[in-house]
């Protein structure tokens, strides 16, 4: 057991000096962590890991899905709705059917269920891998939210996809009409389950007196209970803790205090660092037992099949992004679309960012050890992760650069909606103060400076340059740090000021920093 811990603190200090590399070098974290995971397998004594896909479906999973659901826009979910949804379910079924009938053509020992396993498997793309490549580079808002929403989704009916594909490989028999009906009632009720389960907790969070500690550790708890719940009826789990996270999220303001969020926000960040990293390593720790499992099927032969199935993956990802692109001009004469004319630079960037994940390693190692061709079917997994993480990953902020699409539906530069949103709420805040309280004004000092703060960032948008925000974020960060260390040198030398008014002013200082960082255009934290 002490073994164990102190492996698990080792990889997450080299998770931390990996993802600092990525950083430094400007490449996404996944890519850096799967290749250190391979290198880690290099040094010799490292012992082998063998990934338990229970803890990746039943530990990893849910708040993953959670976190992601809970920083999802409802707004760009909604707008985008039918894009989202048709390559988030349509896709998939349609990648799971081509990846079965090359596999079942062209690899000895693969019939169509065991080729329809493995389409489900590795048809999902992965969401945090498209993310941390695109944050990189400048992209439409509309591609990065179509993007999200459809790794959002896709996992829960790629997941289904698997496990039909399991009950035809077990039987022998697969009725489609028994298929779709099933498939469309797991869907619909595990969205209920999700939304039953998120309404309880929104009664639990509103009515009992809790705290921001006791509001974080419900939040930690809600996606598991979504997931197990969804999971125990036969239903998907995946779509449960995906409708609740929206739920509550969309929510949020109504149940929790303004120090729950800000903990609860924490907390979830660091949460989902270690449990991302912690995945992406392992995925790379993995392989040597993956090839060692190969069994009769040589290494050069399993490579060629891996890499066989990574093209049809990405040929038939572009297909469908240029197909669905045609349609959308072709339907946008009869119905409202939100985009009547894609054009072809966003459906190419939308087809490239399909890197894999997580979930398809997972799904892989789930396949139990008596099936047929298992450990082939791990190895092409691996494979295309591999492949499709490093060459499509690498590639992808090159093709944004070199494409440069126009964002069109938000022309104008962040630092400008930025100072916009300010100044309306500055002037929302002057007005309500001269409505309510303006007799008060006249002789309440605190009231006055409050509104002579607002009052000036009101007046500020017309008079300040970029150049005045860098100066004032650099000496509003040095002052920041002369009162830290007045701060400690008080609590040093003095024993008439309690330790716990000091650490609240700390706690205070380091508040503005953050609020200094989220304010201030275009600056970043360093």
């Amino acid at each position: 057991m002490e073994h164990q811990f102190l492996l698990f603190i080792i990889l997450v200090v080299f998770i931390q000096l990996l993802t600092m590399l990525a950083r430094k070098i400007r490449i996404a974290y996944p890519i850096v962590l799967l290749l250190g995971g391979l290198a880690l397998c290099a040094i010799p004594g490292m012992p082998a890991i063998t990934i338990n896909p229970n803890y990746i479906f039943v530990i990893f999973l849910p708040p993953l899905l959670y976190e992601a659901a809970w920083y999802t826009s409802w707004k760009d979910l909604w707008r985008w709705r039918r894009v989202i949804g048709s390559f988030a379910f349509i896709m998939v079924i349609v990648t799971s059917l081509v990846v079965a009938w090359v596999s079942s053509s062209l690899i000895p020992g693969f019939t169509m269920a065991l080729g329809f396993l493995l389409g489900g498997i590795v048809s999902p793309p992965d969401a945090v891998s498209a993310t941390s490549v695109l944050k990189n580079v400048k992209v439409p808002k509309r591609l990065s939210a179509i993007i999200e929403g459809e790794s959002l989704l896709n996992d829960a009916s790629s997941l289904i996809v698997f496990r039909f594909a399991l009950i035809a490989v077990d039987s022998g028999r697969f009725v489609f009409q028994e298929a779709a009906l099933s498939f469309v009632s797991v869907i619909f009720m595990g969205i209920a389950v999700g939304l039953a389960v998120a309404v309880v907790y929104y009664y639990l969070h509103r009515k009992l007196p809790t705290s921001a500690n006791s509001d974080t550790v419900l939040t930690l708890t809600a996606p598991y209970v979504m997931y197990i719940t969804a999971e125990m009826m036969h239903f998907s789990g995946v779509l449960a803790v995906v409708s609740g996270g929206l739920f509550l999220s969309y929510r949020s303001h109504k149940f929790l205090s303004a120090s729950s969020r800000l903990r609860g926000s924490s907390v979830w960040s660091a949460l989902a660092f270690i449990l991302n990293g912690l995945v992406f390593l392992l995925i790379g720790l993995e392989m040597p037992v993956i090839v060692r499992e190969l069994g009769p099927v040589s290494l050069a032969s399993a490579t060629g099949y891996g890499v066989l199935i990574t093209l049809v993956l990405i040929l038939t990802r572009l297909a469908c992004t240029y197909f669905a692109s045609v349609f959308t001009v072709f339907i946008s004469r009869f119905i409202t679309t939100a985009d009547p004319s894609p054009g072809w630079k966003g459906p190419l960037i939308f087809g490239w960012a399909g890197m894999r994940g997580v979930v398809s390693l997972a799904a892989a190692l789930s396949i139990p050890l008596e099936y047929p061709q298992r450990n082939l079917i791990l190895f092409i997994t691996f494979t295309v992760i591999l492949l499709t993480l490093i060459v499509q990953g690498l590639t992808l902020p090159w093709l944004v650069n070199k494409l440069d699409m126009e964002d069109a539906d938000h022309p104008a530069p962040v630092e400008e909606q930025d100072h916009e949103v300010r100044e309306k709420l500055a002037h929302l805040s002057v007005r309500y103060l001269d409505e309510r309280y303006g007799a008060e004004l006249t002789s309440n000092v605190p009231l006055q400076q409050l509104r002579a703060r607002y009052v000036a960032e009101e007046d500020a948008r017309g008079n300040v340059t970029e150049g005045d925000h860098v100066l004032y974020r650099k000496v509003a960060l040095e002052l920041l740090d002369e009162q830290r260390l007045y701060l400690q040198a008080l609590n040093a030398s003095s024993y008439s000021t309690d330790e716990g008014v000091i650490r609240k002013y700390q706690g205070l200082l380091d508040l503005e920093e953050e609020k200094l960082r989220l304010k201030t255009a275009g600056g970043e934290a360093e």
